[in-house]
């Protein structure tokens, strides 16, 4: 039997209800598939480690989880913790030290979900967005100086390195390569921003002859947004900066109906450490601990892993139970436009998972 040990970290919010909503699914299907299994490891870092030790996780955290096939990320934040700490304190402190330099955020419309784009159905929305996850604009390269005078100043610096944007162009390629339209669009600035975005438009040239049987174009980051909104079934494959990627993404998850469904991984290509998968929404907190919640994108996101690990045949079954449930209206949760509950969506899938008609 194939063996897989995964770090859980719930971390903040409403991570702490959907990551154990999503090992509950994923053990079931374990189980029932039969030759494989997941042996899951939590780890309670987040803002209520913060709060107790003043670090949001231990100083040999990395290390305690790097030996792990994956991790399973619910979300950090939190109303009384700054931003910047939570966030460099944790996910930031894996994903650039762990060198997760693919963020890949599928989006697509599921059944029974409708968007709020009229007239716009699951084959007019289905995309990837890749985004450069190691550099640019969250390098965390910058300063302050003459901190509380009238002459403060801040800088926050963009860093853009040749075989970081070369490697994720090439990663975005190989995506748009094995997707049945072959088609890239790649984003940026170049027109107000002419060093670093020129550049990215270079190398997307140099790397476009290596793809010679992939389409691609290329689209200022302000003019994609319109593009999204108005002409969506042009778009197939998409790659852009840490920040631009971060924005476009979080408007392509409310385009395909609401952010409580789309998941999100950060991925090691090489596998030199664990890559690491994690819902899209953040923690949350104004619905934590309501049970509201919508589990779907940790159910997503667990499709990603499995593929990750190579159990594509688990993925599938997996994303299969997932449409089930989503087609059925009664199983959607308030930001979907229903009532049901974190509880009954997770059940819902269990039965799902668990029935005889599961690879129909």
């Amino acid at each position: 039997m194939r063996q897989y040990r995964i770090a859980a970290i719930p971390g903040d919010g409403i991570g702490q209800e959907v990551i154990p909503a999503g090992i509950e699914v994923l053990s079931a299907l374990a189980a029932r598939a039969g030759d494989f299994h997941l042996d899951f490891k939590t780890f309670a870092w987040g803002s209520d480690h913060y709060k107790r030790h003043g670090v949001m996780m231990p100083a040999n955290g990395r290390a305690q989880i790097r030996d792990f096939d994956a991790i399973f990320f619910g979300a950090v934040g939190a109303p009384d913790v700054p931003d910047h700490v939570s966030l460099w304190g944790l996910r930031l402190a894996i994903c650039q030290p762990f060198d997760q330099y693919a963020n890949v955020r599928p989006t697509r419309i599921l059944a029974g979900i409708e968007s709020p784009l009229k007239g716009i159905g699951p084959g007019d929305l289905d995309w990837v967005i890749v985004r450069e996850n190691s550099e640019g604009e969250y390098a965390g390269q910058g300063g302050r100086s003459h901190v509380g005078l009238p002459i403060e100043v801040a800088t926050e610096v963009s860093i853009f390195t040749r075989a970081g944007v070369t490697r994720i162009l090439r990663y975005a390629f190989e995506i748009a390569r094995a997707r049945p339209r072959k088609h890239l669009t790649v984003v940026t600035k170049s027109n107000a921003q002419r060093n670093g975005m020129v550049m990215w438009d270079e190398i997307a040239a140099e790397v476009a002859k290596e793809f010679p049987d992939v389409t691609w174009d290329k689209m200022l980051v302000d003019a994609m947004t319109m593009r999204m909104v108005l002409k969506p079934a042009t778009l197939d494959t998409i790659v852009a900066t840490n920040l631009h990627a971060d924005i476009l993404s979080d408007l392509a998850a409310a385009l395909a109906g609401s952010l409580g469904i789309a998941p999100t991984a950060n991925i090691n290509p090489e596998r030199t450490a664990p890559s690491m998968f994690e819902p899209i929404h953040g923690s949350a907190f104004d619905i934590a601990g309501k049970g509201i919640a919508n589990p779907v994108a940790t159910f997503w996101t667990a499709v990603m892993m499995l593929e990750h690990l190579g159990e594509n045949a688990a993925a599938g079954q997996l994303m299969r139970a997932i449409e089930r449930v989503t087609a059925d209206s009664a199983l959607h949760t308030p930001d979907l436009g229903g009532s049901a509950t974190t509880r009954q969506v997770t059940d819902a899938m269990l039965a799902a998972i668990r029935g005889d008609n599961l690879l129909a």
